[in-house]
């Protein structure tokens, strides 16, 4: 593997890092679709240790806006049903038996206003993530053309591959934000 090679795959790792972390950033910021994930990691203390929603029974989805949790200890509804509603997350909980319903409460203009916005300073984050690895690779390439250990067509080409890289992380990025704008019109 030539030196060029070596840093635009160094690139495309530490790009792949940036996107996954958007994907998580973008996964807790509330839309109008509800998603498990909003509330599996919620921890609350039953029975003297402190546990999480998900390992108290399992979690599924109710189009349009519901989260259902089928609780599989019944003595254990009361806590999960308090943990929600401390979470402060827009959640309306009601219980039959061993279910509990989360129902969505539709976003109103303004916070669906406040949300577009913190999506896009989030995107904005990862995209100067995006332009400082690029200046790093680049940096390298110039570096290992400056001592001659790539010739100067290895740095052309390897400057071409990070650019393809630098595009189709901008590409995925983007896609995610027009998602989840989507998302947030809904």
């Amino acid at each position: 593997m030539t030196i060029s090679e070596q840093i635009t795959k160094d690139l495309e790792g530490a790009l792949a890092g940036v996107t996954t972390k958007l994907k998580q950033d973008f996964a807790q910021i509330r839309g109008n679709r509800p998603s498990p994930d909003m509330i599996q990691d919620i921890r609350l203390n039953l029975y003297d240790q402190q546990l999480s929603i998900r390992e108290l029974g399992s979690l599924s989805v109710l189009p349009p806006r519901t989260i259902q949790i089928t609780v599989w200890d019944p003595g254990a509804i009361g806590a999960v049903m308090k943990a929600i509603d401390d979470a402060h997350l827009g959640l309306s909980t009601n219980n039959d038996g061993n279910t509990i319903r989360a129902t969505l409460s539709p976003l109103g203009d303004e916070r669906r206003d406040e949300m577009t916005k913190l999506v896009k300073k989030i995107s904005e984050a990862a995209r100067i993530q995006v332009r400082a690895r690029r200046d790093d690779a680049m940096k390298r390439l110039k570096d290992s053309e400056g001592k001659k250990e790539i010739t100067e067509d290895d740095a052309y080409k390897g400057k071409e591959r990070i650019q393809k890289v630098i595009d189709k992380a901008n590409g995925d990025i983007e896609a995610m934000v027009n998602g989840k704008l989507g998302e947030l019109g809904e």
